[in-house]
């Protein structure tokens, strides 16, 4: 919090937080204790409470009821291409008017998109495909370019912008609601005349999912719009709502059926397989009978040291006795993730030509950034076969572990549960080390929206005949919740929607503030309250009536009336009009420091700098020696500070919490910007390399905004383009070379 301003002297110490789950943190576990074959159990001693161990040794085996399953692993044979009935169906429904398609990840729902377009460009028209990731947002403009040739088609993510004007543009769903903005502003219609949104079930996203109701509500009728899930649950709904904002129909093409057959399992302390469980009719979630009495035993022995990680080695060569590999272990930390690698060092690929393989595909694909080249798990990729994936690496190394796993180099991966939504990331088997997630705040059960994405990386279509899902046990695994997931139906999807100054700023270009309430009333979550089946629900999480929105605006309204962005009359003024344009994060408080003039705009590195205090997300540890901290940067700052003071504290007052400054965030990228290596960078910022790349980026992004402010402050507009050219550079900028 704010306060009256930016704090610098209030320092806040960063620590490692313990797990929320347990009361204290956990003691350090002795690596050469957690690699030994022999595991212990206790059992009390029926006449005292001294404790006595039994050594419990993994040994690879399988229940005789999975002889027959095992048996159906193997490659499919590989056959001509020939649609499923869904497919068809969706295509047909895409001529016809708005569609949404559900169905398992790995179905093809992308050959719907692919083939739609193609139709599209056969009777001259564009398209705009929209997803909600960059990285996903790259692998279909590469392959797009693939399909229909590089000169017709266009990326656009902000940090990439190549052939914006080609009959196939691929972007973030992020660069298409700003389109649709400034198309609404300029009374111009969306060049387009095709939308595809893919990942759609995001519209339920808590932190994004506003977007991708924004662009529903925009886009122009004209305009079909084919969307894209493997988790909608009430797709009726949504399918209702469209049809009722957009006066056109929706057709809802469901299908349920994966394309490879999923089957669970459960990991016995033994290192025996077990069906997870009971087949046959009215079973469905019931525990297969020999894991149910290993859950009631409670001197069953347990796979993990107290609350370290299970035998993973041991594990891995359970899982390729019975090819189960490759596999994705989902871990519940980034430091799982990265200590799981040092678990796998007695692994090795067996065949020499797959080894040579790998290293010579590493080589392709590391050397073209020389920091990742010399990246501290190249060895456990190289040697093992194994990767670390999770969002403290490098987006660099992040897709070169996609594409080894794609390519079906690798034997594991070890990655949080990030890595189950929108990204090509395919196995054999995915394994389950825990039934919670960390949402941000706290560990919350898994949902089966969360479950089915996860599992939706099992079994490759055209590789596999059949997928599996591993339970292992350990003390933050819930077996008879994974159990009931297996078969739960995927979750619904709730409006998120919400107001802030960036989409009040831009409505008003456009709109007076009573169609603006026209527009409100078309929301996802006035039609929950007033027509949905889950009314009682979306009146608890939404408000008490669909008024609410509305007084959300009128209150953000008469902010930006004081503050002087927008007149009497509800129109902007000339400072609203340009303000709109900053489509970032703090779009008011950097306006208004624009406004006062207290941003260094001749100073390329000092502009980087103070923006990315802007950008920041994290609490910082600001206890900072005054000798890493250039007097330039100090001085501005502090200028900052108290030039946006008042304004900060006037916003507090009015209900509205700006966030705090750091000065860490600010003398990293400002020194990275100065031309320091990244080690020094990345060691001084104390952030994950994940992190410090995503900080990086969206600096890169709020600059790109500030550059395009060039007819209002074109000194300053002229220095954010230098910052950029500073800033994005190798590790950073080989993301999108790779």
């Amino acid at each position: 919090m704010l306060g009256a301003g930016f704090r610098v002297s209030e320092i806040k110490t960063v620590t490692q937080t313990p797990d929320p789950r347990t009361r204290h943190p956990a003691s350090p576990v002795p690596l050469e204790d957690m690699q030994k074959k022999n595991f212990t159990r206790t059992k009390r001693d029926s006449g005292t409470r001294r404790r006595k161990t039994e050594s419990v040794k993994i040994k690879a085996d399988a229940d005789p009821r999975l002889e027959k399953v095992f048996a159906s692993i193997g490659i499919p044979e590989k056959t001509a291409f020939k649609p499923d009935p869904f497919q068809l169906e969706a295509l047909s429904a895409v001529g016809k008017g708005d569609c949404l398609v559900t169905a398992p990840t790995g179905a093809g729902k992308t050959w719907i998109a692919e083939q739609a377009i193609a139709r599209i460009r056969g009777q001259g028209g564009k398209s705009w495909y929209a997803s909600p990731l960059k990285a996903l947002t790259n692998s279909k403009y590469y392959e797009f370019s693939e399909i229909f040739g590089s000169e017709n088609v266009g990326i656009l993510t902000g940090d990439r912008k190549e052939n914006p004007d080609a009959a196939v543009v691929v972007g973030t769903t992020e660069i298409l609601r700003n389109q649709l903005y400034d198309a609404m502003h300029q009374g111009q219609d969306l060049s387009t005349d095709f939308v595809i949104l893919d990942e759609a079930h995001f519209l339920g996203d808590e932190e994004r999912g506003v977007v991708w109701e924004e662009i529903m509500i925009y886009l122009p009728i004209r305009i079909p719009m084919l969307m894209l899930s493997a988790t909608v649950g009430n797709a009726a709904q949504v399918a209702g709502w469209l049809s009722a904002i957009r006066g056109r129909e929706c057709i809802v093409i469901e299908e349920t059926k994966r394309p490879v057959p999923l089957f669970p399992l459960f990991f016995h302390p033994s290192g025996t397989l077990l069906p997870l469980i009971e087949e046959g009719p009215g079973k469905k979630g019931k525990l297969y009978k020999k894991v149910s009495a290993c859950l009631d035993d409670k001197d069953s022995p347990p796979l993990s040291p107290g609350r370290g990680l299970p035998p993973l080695g041991e594990i891995l060569q359970v899982l390729k006795k019975y090819q189960l590999l490759p596999a994705i272990f989902f871990l519940k930390s980034r430091a799982d993730c990265d200590n799981a690698l040092e678990l796998c060092k007695q692994n090795f690929i067996e065949d020499p030509d797959r080894a040579a393989q790998l290293r010579r595909r590493v080589g392709e694909l590391v050397g073209q950034s020389e920091h990742i080249a010399n990246h501290r798990h190249l060895s456990n990729l190289e040697m093992q076969g194994v990767g670390s994936h999770h969002s403290g690496q490098l987006p660099a190394w992040k897709l070169v572990l996609e594409t080894l796993m794609t390519e079906g180099l690798l034997d594991a991966v070890f990655a949080t549960s990030t890595v189950a939504a929108g990204v090509n990331f395919p196995a054999r088997t995915v394994l389950f080390l825990n039934s919670d997630r960390f949402n941000g705040r706290e560990f919350m059960p898994l949902t089966s929206t969360e479950f089915h994405q996860m599992t939706g990386r099992a079994g490759r279509r055209g590789m596999d005949h059949i997928g599996f899902a591993v339970a292992v046990p350990g003390k933050f695994m819930d077996i008879r919740l994974i159990a009931k997931l297996v078969y739960a139906p995927p979750s619904s999807v709730l409006s998120q929607i919400r107001i802030n100054f960036s989409m009040v700023l831009n409505l008003l270009l456009s709109h007076t503030p009573a169609k603006i309430e026209e527009l409100l009333k078309k929301s996802f979550a006035t039609y929950m309250i007033l027509r949905g089946d889950r009314r009682r629900k979306a009146q608890r999480l939404i408000g008490n009536e669909h008024k609410y929105l509305w007084q959300t605006f009128l209150h953000h309204l008469d902010f930006l009336q004081q503050a002087g962005y927008v007149n009497e009359n509800g129109e902007l003024t000339d400072d609203g009009v340009w303000a709109s344009q900053l489509r970032v994060d703090q779009p008011l408080i950097i306006a208004e420091g624009f406004r006062i003039g207290v941003f260094p705009e001749s100073d390329p590195a000092l502009l980087a700098g103070i923006i990315a205090s802007f950008v920041n997300e994290q609490e910082s540890d600001d206890r900072i020696d005054k000798v890493l901290v250039s007097r330039n940067l100090m001085r501005a700052f502090l200028k900052v500070k108290k030039g946006l003071k008042p304004f900060a504290g006037h916003m507090l007052e009015e209900g509205f919490e700006p966030k705090p400054l750091y000065m860490r965030p600010a003398v990293t990228i400002y020194s990275w910007a100065k031309g320091n290596d990244w080690e020094k960078v990345y060691q001084f910022s104390e952030m994950a390399e994940g992190n410090l790349a995503m900080l990086i980026l969206r600096t890169a992004d709020n600059l790109r905004h500030i550059r395009a402010l060039y007819q209002v402050f074109p000194q300053a507009a002229e220095t954010a383009g230098k910052a950029i050219d500073l800033i994005m550079r190798d590790p950073v900028a080989a993301f999108y070379e790779v």
